[in-house]
């Protein structure tokens, strides 16, 4: 029985546009370059922060988010970078009497952005809060913390098949992946990845959950 559902942040409740397009701008480059790269990157199974690489060979991403912070054109989001289902979708949730929480590989600005947003969860946590970022193990050990509930009972949400669902399923979550931004739609119908589930919207989870009694739901999908 699922218990308890935490959500990724990137491309699962919030939409990078921002985030890629202020590093094009950043570095001066067209968004468009910028996003053929994070797609060319992701085909290849490399780390997105590749893309940057590649534009400014030998970076130092951590001196250049500093930087950009300092020249206030450092990371931001309001509502509008949230998924249109996002919040409908957390409230209902919530109201079939489930756990609801957000951990993600996001920096502690973004855990504080999004508490700022109010969103109707239980918990948020952010990879730069922990220390610890997925696919390291001891994130996971971080997300049953979080959920208060056993792993199995817990249902971990995202849309990126190395990052989440097969370290959710190692330690023993229940995984579920979401067919959307470029992770999500171009793994998201490959049967080699063992999501339990699979969804192509955050408004499918609640109906999908209440359809399985909340119970075990491994291989179903929409």
């Amino acid at each position: 029985m699922i218990r308890a559902v935490v959500f990724d942040i990137g491309e699962t409740l919030v939409r990078d546009d921002r985030y890629w397009g202020s590093w094009a701008d950043w570095l001066g480059v067209p968004r468009h370059t910028m996003s053929a790269l994070v797609g060319a990157v992701t085909a290849l199974g490399l780390d997105n922060a590749e893309a940057i690489r590649m534009i400014r060979p030998g970076i130092d991403l951590q001196a250049a988010y500093r930087e950009r912070e300092h020249s206030g054109r450092g990371e931001f989001l309001d509502e509008t970078d949230l998924y249109p289902d996002v919040r409908d979708s957390l409230q209902t949730l919530q109201r079939m009497g489930l756990r609801v929480c957000i951990a993600g590989n996001q920096t502690a600005k973004a855990g504080s952005l999004l508490r700022g947003l109010n969103l109707p969860v239980n918990a948020i946590a952010t990879s730069g809060e922990w220390g610890v970022a997925k696919p390291d193990a001891a994130f996971f050990d971080r997300v049953i913390k979080l959920a208060g509930v056993a792993p199995g009972e817990t249902l971990y949400v995202g849309d990126h098949p190395v990052n989440d669902v097969v370290p959710a399923k190692e330690a023993g979550l229940t995984s579920c992946l979401i067919r959307r931004g470029p992770w999500g739609l171009l793994w998201g119908n490959d049967m080699a990845v063992p999501a339990d589930l699979r969804i192509a919207g955050l408004a499918d989870l609640p109906a999908l959950l209440s359809s399985l009694g909340r119970n075990d739901g491994r291989s179903e999908k929409l």
